[in-house]
């Protein structure tokens, strides 16, 4: 009988250590998992001189802000396919230009999409139409963003938008849509080429612009990521999405130094490859994924109209919406263009 209760003592304190010692017992690795719900994870895709971000919500819902350039819309495509995306609940352009716009009609051809937004502005160029007879061949409409509508809401997230606020502008830049991402104490501010004519707009509008990581607009360009924005925005992480050795010399050393001066840590798609922001809405952990090759980088050119292809670098490129772009210059020979004599060896 004695034998019997020792025994019985013996499984209670067991039971009873095990109980609460469990309680105390964190596994890290659930920290910050790489995917999945319960995380928000924000891949800043290496895709060249353009932009494209993916967005895998906290609700198991996912988004994408912009799809590159035409010549990597395989090399986007593949990325999601290989993070088994079958949906992108939320497509956002930001707006018209082509290193923007260039790889989603693959997109929308290829996957499920849900909402699609863009700005009130059109373009007359050819990846434009292509854009907007994929929409309409799969039955999908467009919602027009403005600053103050809201994308999604939950429990413990918000996504925004914040510009444009107005419907008349210069510069086809300040059309872009601008969005912000809140989750639990976590924020991210998405800002497409949104130069400073809409950053002013969004500092009078007294939007809510402080963030932890920054998407810097136009691939760091100078007119864009004025001090008194980035003094609003104040991120401790910056993330900047340009090209290798691009043609436009971006990110220019101003918004290299305004970004320096707020103390905010630099990420640049051009020295780290893709990069992929994930938090639990407290801690953020940041990785860096380096292409496999640079090949894609060197993009040749053509004019439609004088069936001469250029370098990326020429002084003699043609207007936005008469380019057409090769990876090789194999490939824009096939397609019936001459090399220009001045920029191609």
């Amino acid at each position: 009988m004695k034998n019997k209760k020792l025994t019985l003592l013996f499984v209670f304190i067991l039971l009873f250590t095990f109980i609460f010692s469990g309680c105390e017992y964190k596994d890290e690795s659930q920290v910050i998992s790489p995917s999945g719900e319960n995380n928000l994870v924000v891949h800043f895709i290496d895709i060249g001189q353009g932009d494209s971000i993916f967005i895998q919500l906290p609700n198991g819902q996912t988004s994408l802000i912009d799809g590159g350039s035409k010549i990597y819309e395989d090399t986007l495509c593949d990325y999601l396919t290989k993070l088994g995306v079958k949906k992108i609940d939320y497509l956002v352009a930001t707006h018209p230009h082509e290193d923007h716009i260039g790889g989603l009609p693959k997109v929308i051809k290829q996957f499920d999409i849900g909402k699609i937004y863009m700005p009130d502005k059109t373009s007359n160029t050819k990846i434009f139409e292509e854009l907007l007879n994929e929409i309409k061949s799969k039955g999908l409409h467009i919602t027009v963003g403005h600053g103050g509508d809201k994308i999604a809401e939950d429990d413990e997230f918000s996504y925004d938008i914040f510009a444009p606020n107005n419907d008349d502008y210069g510069e086809i830049n300040n059309y872009s849509i601008v969005t912000k991402i809140q989750f639990k104490g976590v924020s991210f501010l998405f800002t497409g080429d949104a130069e400073n004519i809409s950053e002013k707009e969004m500092i009078d509008k007294n939007y809510d612009l402080k963030s932890d990581i920054l998407k810097v607009g136009h691939h760091g360009g100078r007119t864009s990521s004025t001090k008194e924005f980035l003094e609003e925005v104040m991120p401790k992480y910056a993330v900047i999405s340009a090209g290798k050795d691009n043609m436009y010399n971006h990110p220019h050393k101003e918004t290299l130094d305004r970004l320096k001066a707020i103390g905010a840590q630099v990420y640049r798609t051009d020295e780290s490859g893709t990069v992929i922001v994930t938090t639990d809405g407290s801690n953020i952990k940041i990785s860096t994924v380096k292409s496999k090759s640079d090949s894609q980088d060197k993009v040749f050119i053509g004019n439609k109209n004088t069936k001469v292809y250029h370098s990326e670098d020429c002084g003699s490129l043609p207007k936005e919406e008469n380019r057409v772009y090769f990876n090789t210059k194999e490939e824009a020979e096939k397609s019936g263009y001459k090399p220009h004599e001045k920029c191609i060896k």
